[in-house]
């Protein structure tokens, strides 16, 4: 059991989570830009149906969407090293950050894959022959007409899982990363406030969330301008 509540250590507090808050984002920055690699490649597998990458990617999905990330990233930390000892590549001690980014990189492409694939399949086929009228071939058709616009409508559930991802990193400090939870995780230790270090932890996910969704939301009208069917992101 904590000491009494102490509502000014929740201010005090802040600053020193506020510090870690770098991890955090670069957790969340270093993820989400290998997982749009991961996930526009496994969309296209998708998409065009090709043998056992197909079914490799299915499973991929489906691995990945039916487990939790807690479990997922035990397995990156503890099971990477274990598979890579076989070749004779020893990164067992690797910096715990790395297989935190590997693994909300593979879980962001999993979820990017299928909403880029749905996005791909809402452009109009008849954008893909007019590329072909001018005389583009499949790489520039699809990269320059096709994937622009299934960014756009891709956008606003880009967006919620970037959200999503942003919460989830705080998960990192299970497998020693020292960010924000990992930081609070001592602060509870030398204190006995494990109230106050949670709901400064609380305040400051919430306002980053509010600025990421106004960030979105202002990325998205821009985007979404000369349109005149409105999407938006989810709150």
């Amino acid at each position: 059991m904590g000491k009494a509540f102490d509502p000014s250590l929740i201010v005090d507090f802040i600053p020193t989570l506020i510090y870690y808050l770098g991890v955090t984002l670069k957790i969340l920055a270093a993820s989400v830009l290998l997982g749009m690699v991961i996930g526009i490649a496994a969309a296209i597998l998708r998409l065009f149906r090709i043998p056992v990458l197909n079914q490799i990617v299915i499973l991929y999905i489906s691995f990945i969407r039916g487990t939790p990330i807690l479990i997922q990233l035990f397995l990156v930390f503890y099971g990477l090293p274990a598979i890579l000892i076989f070749i004779n590549i020893d990164i067992s001690r690797m910096d715990a950050l790395y297989f935190v980014i590997i693994t909300y990189a593979l879980s962001n492409g999993a979820h990017f894959a299928e909403i880029f694939r749905g996005a791909i399949k809402a452009v109009d086929y008849g954008q893909t022959e007019a590329a072909y009228s001018v005389g583009m071939n499949n790489s520039q058709s699809f990269f320059r007409i096709v994937l622009p616009q299934a960014i756009r409508i891709a956008f606003p559930n880009i967006a919620n899982s970037i959200i999503g991802s942003l919460k989830d990193t705080s998960l990192a400090f299970t497998i020693g990363v020292m960010d924000m939870m990992g930081r609070g995780e001592t602060l509870i230790a030398a204190t006995a406030h494990a109230l106050e270090v949670y709901l400064s932890l609380a305040v400051i996910y919430y306002a980053v969330v509010l600025l990421f969704e106004k960030i979105f939301r202002l990325y998205e009208n821009r985007i979404n301008r000369h349109q005149t069917v409105e999407v938006s992101v989810t709150g």
